[in-house]
This record gives C-alpha cells, sequence and structure tokens, in this order.
C-alpha cells in the first residue's frame, strides 16, 4: 500500500511540475502548453485474472500545437505564423524550430531571436530576387546605386477629332535655355522624370502633333528643354478604327548628354532611350491613363517590409525595393514528437520525422503575419482547474499514506 501511496505521489508532483509550468509561461511568445499522461501499474503475473494493481506511474508529457492568440506589435521584424509551421533558426551548430516570431538584427545585420540564433530562409540575389538555398538571413543597409534610365512606357489616347496644329513645329532643335514649343504647335504633351547615370533627374517632355495624314500623329521628344531623337523623333500611325500600328509602337532615341542646371554637361551618361506606346486614337480628349519608366537616382535604406509570403524586402528614399530573402518555414509529419529545447524552441527527433521546408502560405504551411507575435497557447482558467484537481489528488495519496501508517500502527500493537 505504501509504494502505491508513493507512486501516487510521484505521479501528482508530476502533474503538479506540469500545470505550474504552463502557468508560469502563460506570458512567454510562441509558447505551447503541456499535459501530463498516467497509466496504471500491475505486477507481470499472467495467470493472476484479479490482480491488485499497484498504482500509477508517468506514461509522458505531450504538448499541444494548437494556435495561440495574435497580438499586435510595432516591430515589422516581429512575425507570427498564421497556421502550421515552425521558423527555422541556427546557433551555428544546430538547427532548431521555434513559434517564437520576435526577431531583431545583431551588429553584423543577420535576423536573431532573442537567444542570438539567426533566423533561416531563402536566400536573395544581387539582382532582387530569390534562390532555393537555404542560410542565414541578413539585412543589408547599404545605399542603393543609381540606375540610368533606358526605357520610358506611356499609355494614352490621342483626339481623333483634333485638327492638325495651326503653328508648324520649328525645323531647328531646341538648345538649353530657349523658349518652349509655341502650344499652337501640338495637341497634346506628357512629362516625367528620367534619369542617367549618376541618379541626376531629367525632364522629358513627349509632344504629340498631328501630321497632314490621317492617322498618323509626329512624336517629340525634349530632355531638359533640348531636343533628343530629332525632328519629329517618330510618327505614330493608327488605322481607321484608332488601333495603333505595332511597327510605330516604338520609338528610339539615341544617346543624349544630360546637363546640369546651368546647362553644362554634368559629367553622367545620358543611355539610349526606348519610347514604347500603349495608344489609341479615339473621339475623346486627349488623355494620358498611365507612364513609367525603369530608372532611379540612388536611395537610402529607409526600412524594412515583410509579407505574408515572408519576402524581406528592403524599402529606400528613392522609393524603390530590394528583396533581400525569404523566411522559410518548416514543418513535420508528427510535431508531437519534437523534442523541447527551452526557449520555445523544438529539436528535431527520430519521432517527429525530417524537417520539410516551404515559403508560407504554400502547401500546409500557413502566412505570415509581419508586426505581430502569437502568444502563448495556455489556457489559464482550465490550468487553475487542473491544479485543484491535482493538489486533491496528492492530499488523497498522502492520505493512503497516513491510513497504511495507521494500519501498520495496528498491526504493530497486536499483542
Amino acid at each position: 500500500m505504501f509504494n502505491t501511496a508513493l507512486s501516487g505521489l510521484r505521479a501528482a508532483t508530476t502533474g503538479l511540475s506540469v500545470i505550474g509550468h504552463n502557468i508560469s509561461n502563460v506570458s512567454s511568445t510562441g509558447f505551447k502548453s503541456s499535459r501530463a499522461l498516467f497509466s496504471d501499474m500491475y505486477a507481470a503475473t499472467p495467470s493472476a485474472t484479479h490482480s491488485v494493481g499497484l498504482g500509477v506511474r508517468s506514461a509522458g508529457v505531450n504538448q499541444s500545437f494548437a494556435q495561440g492568440s495574435i497580438s499586435m506589435t510595432n516591430n515589422t521584424l516581429d512575425m507570427a505564423i498564421d497556421g502550421n509551421g515552425f521558423f527555422g533558426v541556427t546557433d551555428g551548430n544546430s538547427t532548431m524550430y521555434t513559434r517564437a516570431g520576435a526577431f531583431g538584427t545583431d551588429n553584423e545585420g543577420y535576423i536573431v531571436n532573442n537567444a542570438g540564433h539567426r533566423l533561416l530562409g531563402y536566400q536573395g540575389t544581387t539582382s532582387g530576387g530569390v534562390v532555393g538555398d537555404i542560410g542565414t538571413l541578413r539585412i543589408d543597409k547599404s545605399s542603393m546605386q543609381p540606375s540610368p534610365t533606358t526605357e520610358m512606357k506611356a499609355a494614352l489616347n490621342l483626339d481623333a477629332s483634333s485638327a492638325a496644329p495651326s503653328v508648324e513645329w520649328p525645323a531647328e532643335p531646341f538648345a538649353f535655355g530657349d523658349a518652349g514649343p509655341d502650344p499652337l504647335s501640338y495637341n497634346g504633351s506628357t512629362s516625367l522624370s528620367i534619369y542617367d547615370s549618376l541618379g541626376n533627374p531629367h525632364a522629358l517632355t513627349v509632344y504629340f502633333a498631328r501630321g497632314g495624314e490621317d492617322g498618323a500623329w509626329d512624336v517629340h521628344a525634349l530632355i531638359d528643354g533640348v531636343t533628343a531623337g530629332g525632328t519629329p523623333a517618330g510618327t505614330l500611325n493608327f488605322d481607321a478604327n484608332g488601333v495603333l500600328d505595332p511597327e510605330s509602337a516604338k520609338l528610339e532615341i539615341g544617346e543624349w548628354e544630360p546637363l546640369d542646371q546651368a546647362g553644362q554637361p554634368n559629367g553622367a551618361a545620358g543611355s539610349p532611350l526606348s519610347l514604347s506606346f500603349d495608344a489609341t486614337q479615339f473621339s475623346s480628349p486627349f488623355s494620358v491613363h498611365d507612364q513609367s519608366q525603369n530608372g532611379h537616382s540612388t536611395g537610402e535604406f529607409s526600412r524594412i517590409g515583410i509579407d505574408p509570403s515572408g519576402m524581406v524586402t528592403a524599402i529606400f528614399s528613392n522609393g524603390q525595393s530590394h528583396a533581400l530573402g525569404q523566411v522559410a518555414l518548416f514543418n513535420f509529419s508528427n510535431p508531437d514528437g519534437l523534442q523541447p529545447l527551452g526557449n520555445s524552441a523544438w529539436g528535431e527527433t527520430t519521432g517527429s520525422g525530417n524537417a520539410t521546408v516551404g515559403t508560407p502560405g504554400t502547401g500546409n504551411l500557413g502566412p505570415i503575419q509581419s508586426g505581430a507575435l502569437e502568444d502563448s497557447n495556455v489556457d489559464l482558467t482550465s490550468e487553475l482547474a487542473n491544479l485543484i484537481l491535482a493538489q486533491r489528488n496528492y492530499q488523497a495519496n498522502a492520505k493512503t499514506i497516513q491510513t497504511a501508517d495507521a494500519v501498520t500502527q495496528t498491526l504493530i500493537n497486536l499483542r
């Protein structure tokens, strides 16, 4: 009887320890609650059909990987997984898996958790993409180099009901400082900034003048008020339905000389320009629906952005962005088989199976929510109720020992 009661006390102590561990981690980010499992014990006597039990033993401790609630934070590098999966982190020697997404950066720019372990993900490339190689993610805060403009695109409509300009476009090219074109010499115009090889901005203005033939529009281009690409730079030709001839939809402008504000060469190079038009000729006012160019000035690192797919993007002061890598998520065929390592991290075991890796939001992996953390999944109310039951269990087993002691004392006192 004493051994039976002692096994009950040991089991109750284990249960109290597990419950206490849950309660103490109710505020731990990414913590997963556990429960103690018990089983009865009998003597190994196959011939006995009505054996008296020998008590209880601890059968193990199971963890619940149920989703915890998600709380918002002000740190972009805080990440919560909304669904299945684990972050992979490394100390340089081994890989650990965690749901605690409280990350920051170390003095080398690597994304790390509060234990200093580096976050794993798909590596970024110099061109702004990602590759399939898994490694540690690092935030590069260096400046973005300028990129010269080589292409300009515009989507617009040229008014089919407009007449040819009453003033002829000048035959002589425009030079720096000249007065701009006469408004009566064109039917519409559009402007945008382009960039030279050093990242200096320049004003590109494109003018459209209806030609003498039906469906023909002369295109003139000025950069900083200086004629570029000839007079005209090209012609857009439309059919009777107002559809642009594809062969005339792209105009080429050769190299141009970038000038400073005083009209002197600024030492940069002007790349050849390709002007592409998605244009129509309908009887409605001249309008520009969209326009863009592919160059940009130099930019200073501004901030980090992380989207639901885990793409880590550096955003610069010039409005450009550059992909630095992509967070990888890991999953297991049997997460219950993972080994707890502390710091809300687990290690792979034969019971968990090998880790599979993928990108957030694909397969059975959940998307990532940046600026948020997953709370502990401990149900404090249930744990407090279980604490009372475990305490009563301990008291009852102690009472069994007390009763066994009284019985034994009675036997000793027999004369």
